[in-house]
């Protein structure tokens, strides 16, 4: 086959909702009976895989004709080595695109809408039929493309994790985080549902939500949450801070860059964790006597727009 390039294109997938269920269940009859009897549409469940099935062959053949093609399910993304020169596509939902986007060290990142009718995909600027087009651009360096800041975690015993749209800091359950909080020159010891620390990117996320929240149970209108993709900084909200002799409420929301760096120190004798952009199997242990420093990542990524 005569390719336009011989760099390899890495494209990633993900697991349905059906192939989920039949994972769970060992056949898509016992899912559909699962399904089913909890008044589920089963239908769109299948035509949800055949829709994506379909996207997946349709984008192998258009890349394909480009370059080399290797496909990569999201699940193997923490251990897969990507080359210097690849290139990336990811097909699936805004979710995938952030869940790949950490894994990147300055690959350019294309997002593919599979099924526009479904998904609305912010993150997600091409069909499938875009593909010969943009990826001819991509290969010439001719496409424009979009820095995005990432959010690291370093812990004091030398791990570390990335998020491209938010941190969770707390503890994995439903009782209270204790830890020290230190931001802007000032500490204090909280006890709370833990914190949320988001990027440019995720800002219409996760803490978007706390925000209006917040500002709801207050009676006052709520504020702007968006920032910059590329702004230098990073945002945090503490969730449900409790009060108390030993704990307080003065330091629940502000803002992070290079220079000033969020540090926290955990109290929680077990459970604390870390984790990134909503992935709880994504985490960092953060137990008493670990320390994080959350700031801005070195490395950012790169969003093919």
């Amino acid at each position: 086959m005569n390719r336009v390039s011989e760099r390899k294109v890495v494209l990633v997938v993900r697991e349905t909702r059906l192939a989920d269920l039949k994972r769970r269940f060992a056949t898509a009859m016992q899912a559909k009976f699962y399904v089913s009897r909890l008044g589920g549409d089963f239908g769109d469940y299948e035509r949800e895989d055949v829709d994506y099935r379909a996207a997946i062959a349709g984008v192998q053949q258009e890349l394909s004709a480009v370059a080399r093609v290797q496909l990569v399910e999201r699940k193997l993304l923490p251990n897969f080595i990507f080359g210097p020169d690849d290139i990336v596509v990811a097909l699936g939902q805004d979710g995938l695109v952030a869940n790949t986007l950490k894994y990147l060290s300055g690959h350019p990142l294309v997002g593919v809408n599979p099924d526009p009718a479904r998904w609305d995909g912010k993150l997600l600027p091409f069909s499938v039929g875009d593909l010969g087009k943009v990826m001819l651009e991509v290969i010439a360096n001719r496409r424009p493309t979009r820095p995005v800041d990432m959010a690291e975690a370093v812990l004091n015993t030398g791990t570390r994790l990335c998020a491209v749209n938010d941190l969770f800091v707390g503890v994995a359950g439903h009782s209270s985080a204790r830890y020290r909080i230190t931001a802007e020159g000032k500490s204090e010891n909280h006890s709370s549902s833990g914190i949320i620390v988001s990027t440019g990117l995720g800002s219409t996320g996760w803490y978007r939500s706390l925000i209006t929240g917040a500002a709801a149970i207050a009676g006052t209108a709520a504020p702007a949450t968006d920032f910059a993709w590329d702004s230098g900084e990073l945002r945090y909200t503490v969730r449900e801070p409790f009060p108390s002799r030993t704990t307080g409420t003065a330091l629940v929301a502000g803002r992070i860059s290079e220079a000033a760096p969020l540090v926290l120190e955990s109290q929680m004798g077990e459970r604390g964790v870390i984790f990134s952009d909503g992935i709880e199997q994504d985490f960092l242990e953060f137990s008493s006597g670990t320390r994080a420093t959350i700031s801005l990542a070195k490395k950012k990524g790169v969003l093919v727009v």
